[in-house]
């Protein structure tokens, strides 16, 4: 229970830094490299945690096993953890964890800035 507190902690972590840094994000995301990294990593991070955070209360509850990443939300969602139609739509943070771990190159600001400011 205390790994998945501290996970928590690390959620609150991640979005706290995001926040603070998405101001002036349209600016700096196309014009500076240090920048752009960091909210990509911090993106990473925060995608990653949620996964690692839902996995951890799959096994915590002996629930089934996800075969995905976007599994886990499924789960949590069939189980009640997660309200359903949010649970379907967080899934979409499977993707997004794996666009930028894998097609961070690709990555267009305008959409990412986006997707961001939500």
């Amino acid at each position: 229970m205390e790994r998945i507190r501290q996970k928590i902690g690390k959620v609150q972590e991640y979005l706290l830094l995001i926040n603070s840094i998405k101001g002036e994000f349209m600016e700096r995301f196309q014009t500076d490299m240090i920048y752009r990294g960091a909210l990509l990593h911090y993106l990473y991070l925060l995608a990653d945690t949620c996964i690692s955070l839902g996995e951890m209360i799959i096994k915590h509850r002996g629930l089934r096993t996800p075969q995905s990443y976007q599994d886990v939300f499924d789960i949590l969602g069939e189980n009640g953890i997660l309200e359903t139609s949010f649970a379907y739509d967080f899934a979409k943070i499977a993707g997004f964890r794996n666009f930028l771990a894998h097609d961070y190159e690709k990555i267009e600001a305008d959409s990412i800035c986006k997707d961001v400011r939500m």
